[in-house]
């Protein structure tokens, strides 16, 4: 469990710091102040060789360009789209100087990540102009240095991004819940990891924080579906013989689905959430901290999640008081534009604030 880390040179960040890291740890602060960044500076320090998390936080950001392709067997041009890594930099540029790391302590174990734009030495076989890599090393793996090319654009193509995923045995495993919740495709792989085991009763509980009556809930066929579409379960209903669609239940039965199967599926390792709140109404938000502090704590995560509703940090504060304090901490930190380090409430502060009407975002 890390209880800090550095990011140094990553994108909003020229030099930023987080002490004192809990179990559970909510991250606070106006827009534009980096709260999401440091969820992708966590994700790159403990999921090793597996760039897919930072690859859809950088889709959804529109942090890519389109590349027009020849395919020589169709003898077709096609867009194809390739990341700008350039944004993941300080400043938004890059050069061959260029370098950020970011760091931790993980239980007395020091862990970082380094990347590095590197020359390749090699000139372009379109242009005249020297290639550019991006280099990628962590801390402890000597020898797994990974180099990634870049095109003519100093972008990266996604194709190198899914080769290079390795066994999650090199890192920790890490799930991420944006503020648009999982896809659903992704949803209905990781329910059907744990169907039929403890597991599966525990996400129906969950839900059940928003419905009581949920009795059983299923995957359906989602072959056939619209872009965004909120399908892929089914769910049967105390009161009710016939299966009802997931979609028809409101975002908050979504977002609740999604962050029970990603803390489930992240046992021994970290859940990243953006924005945790995100469709969930202010009365259900203590049954949601009570949850995900609860299996946090059953399946050994560490949580990370962003928030700037006022409701859902005060839900948070009757949890901290309710552990009065806990072993393993549950933390708020506040991050300010260009502030070196968060700002740092524990446990007992957290109940204070609450209590006395004390603003932490």
């Amino acid at each position: 469990m890390l209880k800090s880390i550095k990011i140094e040179n990553f994108r909003c960040f020229p030099s930023f710091e987080m002490q004192q890291l809990g179990r559970l740890n909510l991250i606070v602060g106006t827009n534009n102040s980096g709260k999401t960044s440091i969820l992708e500076a966590v994700q790159l320090l403990t999921s090793q060789f597996n760039l897919e998390l930072l690859r859809d936080l950088m889709i959804s950001r529109g942090e890519y360009i389109l590349n027009d392709e020849r395919n020589p067997e169709m003898a077709v041009r096609r867009n194809v789209r390739e990341l700008n890594i350039c944004h993941l930099f300080f400043g938004h540029e890059i050069n061959v100087s260029s370098r950020f790391s970011i760091s931790g302590d993980n239980l007395g174990r020091k862990e970082a990540v380094f990347v590095s734009i590197e020359n390749t030495g090699q000139l372009s076989l379109f242009e005249d102009i020297r290639e550019f890599a991006l280099s990628i090393e962590w801390s402890g793996k000597e020898g797994e240095k990974i180099k990634l090319p870049l095109s003519p654009e100093e972008s990266l193509s996604l194709d190198y991004v899914r080769r290079i995923r390795r066994d999650n045995n090199l890192g920790l495993k890490t799930q991420l819940v944006t503020s648009s919740s999982i896809k659903p495709e992704e949803m209905v792989n990781l329910f059907n990891k744990f169907v039929l085991t403890a597991e599966e009763d525990f996400v129906i509980e969950a839900l059940r924080t928003i419905e009581p009556k949920i009795e059983r809930i299923a995957p359906s066929d989602i072959k056939y579906r619209e872009p965004s579409s909120r399908i892929g379960f089914r769910l049967r209903l105390s009161d009710s013989d016939k299966p009802i669609p997931i979609g028809s239940m409101g975002d908050g039965m979504w977002r609740m689905l999604g962050l029970a199967l990603a803390i489930v599926n992240a046992k021994n390792g970290v859940l990243l959430v953006d924005e945790i709140d995100a469709g969930l109404h202010f009365t259900v938000m203590s049954d949601m901290w009570k949850m995900v502090w609860e299996t946090a704590k059953r399946l050994n995560v560490q949580v990370f999640a962003t928030t700037h509703s006022n409701d859902c940090w005060q839900s948070l504060a009757d949890i901290a008081n309710a552990e009065n304090p806990s072993e393993d901490g549950i933390t708020i930190h506040r991050i300010e534009k260009g502030k070196p380090h968060s700002i740092v409430f524990t446990e007992d502060e957290i109940a204070i604030a609450a209590e006395e009407g004390i603003e932490v975002r």
